[in-house]
Parts: C-alpha cells; sequence; structure tokens
C-alpha cells in the first residue's frame, strides 16, 4: 500500500511519512515507515538544491555575458536586476558542501553556448573570455558592478593573448 501511494500521490505519502517519523523520534513504536523512499526522497532534495543552485549560477553567468556582449542593448538594465535576483537566489540556497561539487568552467560554458549565435537587433556580442573569470565567492557574494569589470578585463586579456 505505501508503495502504491508514493507512486499515486507523493504529497500524501510525505505527509504520511512524516507523521510516522515524529511519532518515531518521540519513541512511540510504529510500522509502515517507507524506508527505501524515504532515503531516496532525503538524498533527492540534496541533489535538488545543488541543482537550483547551479541553474542560478548559470542563469548568473548568461546575463553577466549579455551585459558584456551587447551593453548598449536596451535590455541591458533588465539583464543587470535579473543578475542580482539570480545571485540572491544563489547564495541563499547555497551550502558549504555544496563547494566541491560545482564545476563553475562547465558551468561557464554551457553559459556560453547558450548564447552561441545570439544577435539582438542584428548586433554580434562583444568578445567574451575563454575561460570563466570568476570565483564562486565572487560569483555568490561579489557586487555586480565589480563582476562586470572582471568580466571586461578578463575579455581584454583574452583577446590580448589571440592578437
Amino acid at each position: 500500500m505505501t508503495e502504491d501511494l508514493y507512486d499515486r500521490d507523493i504529497l500524501t505519502w510525505s505527509r504520511h511519512q512524516a507523521d510516522l517519523l515524529r511519532r518515531l523520534a518521540r519513541g512511540e513504536r510504529v510500522n509502515g515507515v517507507d524506508w527505501t523512499h524515504v532515503v531516496e526522497e532525503i538524498e533527492d532534495v540534496g541533489l535538488s538544491e545543488l541543482n537550483a543552485v547551479r541553474s542560478y549560477l548559470r542563469q548568473m553567468l548568461v546575463h553577466l555575458l549579455k551585459v558584456r556582449g551587447w551593453p548598449d542593448h536596451s535590455a541591458a538594465d533588465h539583464w543587470r536586476g535579473e543578475i542580482g535576483a539570480f545571485q540572491a537566489d544563489a547564495a541563499q540556497r547555497f551550502a558549504p558542501s555544496m563547494r566541491r561539487k560545482i564545476a563553475l568552467p562547465l558551468l561557464y560554458d554551457k553559459a556560453r553556448t547558450q548564447l552561441k549565435g545570439l544577435q539582438y537587433d542584428g548586433v554580434r556580442p562583444d568578445a567574451w573570455p575563454d575561460a570563466c573569470p570568476f570565483t564562486l565567492n565572487q560569483l555568490l557574494k561579489g557586487e555586480r558592478a565589480d563582476l562586470e569589470d572582471r568580466l571586461k578585463e578578463a575579455a581584454s586579456e583574452s583577446q590580448n593573448l589571440t592578437s
């Protein structure tokens, strides 16, 4: 029955399991804890939080690249606002144990790939750095203007290396 409830109505299942676990924590003897799924769900919560932080960081990078690529576009202020929102959301959900599981070079590459070939009003973007110029701490805590400046400097350095 528990297996069926888990597949049929996870909200009801989770409430029931939470009630059983609370009773167990109070020292009551209970039957019916669906340990297999409880363990899976607990693991999934952590993974979901990690994926949320990764997503916020990637979206932050996308918007930083947009501002760098099209600094004079009419949407640039909107993109700046989005950077702040994504940064706040990432910082709020970030946990220190996530640090080793966040690969900024990969997120940066995904952000660049997302924007590949994109033009705004027929304009190609200004150059972007080849490698991610930010640390995780900078993305989570840095001032937006400082991040924009760092991206601009890194783009100039990249262009100088290829010239």
